[in-house]
This record gives structure tokens, C-alpha cells and sequence, in this order.
């Protein structure tokens, strides 16, 4: 018996259809707030988003991928952009996963769906701080993560004060922040999100953005987009790894 579950959301956007486009359907553009996925352009094409494939593509209104794994699973992302007043756009996005194969315990459905909701919610907000603030600049994906899952809330909560965030922090809270490798040059940051789950940070030429393993015990991560145009993929990924990875600091 097949086993479903979907993810709907609509959102308006500071953008025209095109812009948002561009961002949901194209390599270039997901890296400014998603993570790498290429896109080839056609139906049929190739996503770089696990074994995709490209099931509808009408720019600038109908973007959609299909994710197929072993197991009899699926799952379908899908866009669709409607043009709105004042050069902004509608977008209504889904996920929709498809399970045929025998679910055990080991596919941990509720937690997986938990997390696709939370994730959407994170992931639609970081669209829009991108077609807010970012649209259209190049951007790099810098990801580093923790070695090992945790189950222990307090470590995402020392992560948050190592940043600097008081336990009270709440959206709008501007601080200073001394990126990794680049201490010496500190930027004020807003917070845009804050939950038990996630923490995103805007600068200047960034959205920091930082994930809570102990929720689906898994490891802590992070996934920042970099807009500095003088930004060395290599060298700002093992400073974050490092900073991340720091069990000193992590003891302070």
C-alpha cells in the first residue's frame, strides 16, 4: 500500500516571475538560498538533486523535479509562479513524497516528514531574504557539519552563544559577528530566524545559516550562501568545518 505525504505553501514575493525564476530553476540561483542543485533546462533534463529528473518546466511559471530512490520512493518539488502587482510574484511550492515500498521502523516516516515541513518553512523564508536582499549576485555554498548526530538540545544552544546571541534573541536583534577567517573584519548581522531548529543571520554579503541536529538526531550542520565577490569556497568551508568542529570552544 502506498504511503503519501505533501508539503504545500504560498508566499508572496519582491520579485517578478522572472527573478523568481531564476532563482528556484536555475544552479546559479539555488545557490543563493537553497544548496547546489543544477538544473538542466527541459523536461526530461537532469536535476542534481539526487537521481532528478526535470517533470515540468514553462519558465517562467512551472518548475518541477522528480527525486526517485530504491524502496519504491519519490519525491516531487514543484513550483508555480503567478505574477502579482508592483513587478512581485505568487508562489505556490510543494513537496510530495510517495512510499510503496514496505515501511518499517528504520524509514522513520514522522520523523522525516517533520522535518520536510520545518525545512520548507526555513528554506521558503531564505527565498525571500534572497529576492530581498541578494537577487541576481553570485553567490557561494559553504557547508560544514558536526562529526557525529546529537540528541542533546544544549548543543545547539552553545552554538547560539558562541555567535554571540543572548538567550533572549529574537528576530530583528542586530550583533556583531566575527565570521571565521575573518575575525579581523566583523560585520553586524540580523537575526531573520530563530527557532528551536534553526538560526539564520543576514550580513551584508551573507546568509549565515545554521541547523539543529539534536531535533531528528542527526549532526549539527550549517549551510551558509556567501555573496562576497572575493569569497574562496575552500578556504571559508574549513573555517566554518573548523569553527564548527571546535570541541574548546564548544566547552567554554
Amino acid at each position: 500500500m502506498a504511503r503519501e505525504f505533501e508539503v504545500r505553501r504560498e508566499q508572496d514575493l519582491p520579485a517578478t516571475p522572472e527573478q523568481v525564476w531564476d532563482a528556484v530553476a536555475t544552479g546559479a540561483g539555488n545557490l543563493g538560498w537553497l544548496y547546489p542543485m543544477e538544473v538542466e533546462p527541459r523536461v526530461g533534463g537532469k536535476a542534481t538533486r539526487g537521481d532528478a529528473t526535470v517533470v515540468a518546466w514553462e519558465p517562467p511559471r512551472h518548475f518541477a523535479v522528480r527525486a526517485t530512490q530504491d524502496g519504491g520512493f519519490s519525491n516531487t518539488l514543484s513550483y508555480h509562479i503567478e505574477p502579482a502587482d508592483g513587478g512581485t510574484s505568487h508562489l505556490r511550492m510543494g513537496i510530495h513524497w510517495v512510499h510503496t515500498g514496505v515501511v518499517d521502523e528504520a524509514w522513520r516516516w514522522d520523523a522525516k516528514s517533520d522535518a520536510a515541513e520545518k525545512h520548507v518553512d526555513f528554506y521558503q523564508h531564505g527565498l525571500a531574504e534572497y529576492l530581498r536582499h541578494f537577487a541576481g549576485r553570485p553567490a557561494t555554498y559553504v557547508k560544514a557539519q558536526q562529526p557525529e548526530p546529537t540528541a542533546d538540545p544544549a548543543d545547539f544552544a552553545a552554538l547560539r552563544r558562541r555567535l554571540g546571541l543572548p538567550t533572549d534573541a529574537t528576530v530583528g536583534d542586530r550583533l556583531t559577528l566575527r565570521a571565521p577567517g575573518q575575525e579581523h573584519d566583523p560585520e553586524e548581522v540580523v537575526v531573520d530566524w530563530i527557532s528551536t531548529d534553526f538560526l539564520g543571520l543576514r550580513g551584508p554579503d551573507a546568509l549565515y545559516r545554521f541547523f539543529n541536529g539534536s531535533t531528528w538526531n542527526v549532526p549539527t550542520w550549517l549551510g551558509h550562501h556567501l555573496f562576497g565577490a572575493d569569497t574562496d569556497e575552500q578556504r571559508a568551508t574549513e573555517a566554518w568545518t573548523a569553527w564548527l568542529n571546535d570541541t574548546h570552544a564548544q566547552e567554554r
